[in-house]
């Protein structure tokens, strides 16, 4: 019985599909297959019974999941207690950032990364929301940033702030709107969100709760775009509240009426990684950075 087989199971176990499974652990379908049939001719007894939809846990695979899920644990941790003898912490974290510097405070917890541990190398890649939960999923990256819900177990979150998000209107259109309804807002033409884009689904809560189907008049998977396209006078979008605020006041937008919607800004990162001396030295800064 190797550690990569226990691995693979758990992970079929998690996933309840083989092919899931397989997109998961970089190896191919017949590869998972070949490991867990291995292991079940180890064990004596099938792990896994296959339905037309995946596969589900055998009452066997249902005892011995929890020790599985232990060995790989302390695995890791004689690993990472492994690294951590060598001396000061080194390797390289590759990191999602979204929306824009200053949301989420990069600079200053990069810097604070650097200064506390120089021989860290860290590399920023830059996407959407989406994205970055779907590459940290996969281990592609080893952290990122997200807005909104995280549905996956194998993912771990770290709330970091609420944040809110408010209807707005390019300044032009001031006195348009000053007395219209949420159907007639819903008849104006409004800047689409990447389905990449958390703020796609905030959208369209939003917009369930106007009882409005707005006609997208362009689509975004960028947040700086949609201040610009605002200020155009493309049409109405949703934008941070801050933000808003301050290009309200420079005459550069307008809100409109209360209309908005409240989400979470969260770090994550695999829930393999708990424990590893880089996750633990980027969540330590994190705290620090966002205490204040």
């Amino acid at each position: 019985m190797e550690i990569y087989q226990l691995r693979t199971f758990v992970t079929v176990a998690q996933q309840g599909h083989l092919t899931q499974a397989a997109e998961l652990l970089h190896l191919s379908q017949p590869a998972v297959t070949a490991q867990i049939k291995a292991l079940e001719e180890e064990v004596g007894m099938p792990l896994f019974e296959r339905t037309a939809g995946g596969v589900n846990l055998s009452r066997i695979g249902q005892e011995l999941l929890p020790q599985a899920q232990a060995i790989l644990e302390a695995s890791r941790e004689l690993l990472y207690r492994s690294r951590s003898l060598k001396g000061q912490l080194a390797g390289r974290a590759v990191i999602g950032a979204i929306t824009t510097p200053e949301m989420i405070n990069i600079g200053p917890w990069v810097a604070a990364l650097i200064e506390k541990y120089p021989l860290l190398d860290i590399q920023l890649q830059h996407g959407v929301t989406g994205g970055v939960l779907n590459r940290v999923r996969k281990k592609e990256l080893d952290a990122g940033f997200y807005i909104g819900k995280n549905p996956y177990v194998n993912v771990n979150t770290v709330h970091l702030t609420e944040m809110r998000f408010r209807v707005v209107a390019p300044p032009s259109w001031r006195e348009r709107i000053a007395s219209m309804s949420a159907k007639e807002l819903g008849k104006l033409p409004w800047v689409g969100i990447s389905q990449q884009s958390s703020l796609n689904k905030l959208t369209s809560e939003l917009w369930r709760e106007m009882n409005i189907s707005p006609k997208k008049i362009t689509e975004v998977d960028h947040i700086p775009c949609i201040a610009s396209l605002v200020r155009a006078g493309v049409g109405l979008a949703i934008m941070r509240e801050d933000e808003a605020t301050a290009m309200q006041h420079s005459g550069d937008l307008v809100l409109v009426g209360d209309y908005g919607k409240t989400t979470d800004l969260h770090f994550i990162y695999s829930a393999d990684r708990e424990g590893d001396p880089i996750i633990e030295a980027l969540l330590t800064e994190l705290a620090a950075m966002w205490k204040h």
